[in-house]
């Protein structure tokens, strides 16, 4: 249900901090990034309030997802090209081009819905909220 009101939903500051941990797990300090936004998963995942916990399921598991892309993409183009090839590095690029700025593009809206006190699902690689 969206939020509307000069006060912030319940789960609203927590909501916002992993949503922009996750943005900071993809653009400036990876892995870093993910440490915070697991940490405040497992803290908060039991005892969030609902919103809180919809933001925090997907930053979380969103995350997951695209380290797993990543990992499986770079492995692939390595075992079908090789290290040295070209072709490597050019399909890497792309998919950091397309895919990585998507997420980040994902990201933003999930910032923006967490500061409006609204719940958001990542598109195709999201988990549905309570």
């Amino acid at each position: 249900m969206p939020h509307s009101g000069a006060d912030p939903a319940p789960g609203q500051d927590l909501a916002i901090a992993a949503e922009s941990l996750y943005l900071v797990n993809l653009m400036l300090a990876p892995g870093l990034g993910f440490l915070a936004i697991a940490w405040l998963w497992f803290k908060h995942r039991g005892t969030a309030p609902v919103l809180a916990r919809c933001h925090l399921d997907q930053t979380f598991w969103v995350s997951l997802w695209g380290g797993a892309l990543i990992v499986a993409a770079v492995a692939g183009f390595v075992l079908l090209f090789g290290l040295h090839s070209e072709w490597t590095w050019t399909y890497v690029i792309l998919y950091f081009t397309c895919i990585h700025s998507t997420l980040i593009m994902f990201g933003i809206l999930g910032l923006a819905k967490a500061m409006a006190g609204q719940p958001y699902v990542y598109p195709l690689i999201g988990r549905k909220c309570d």
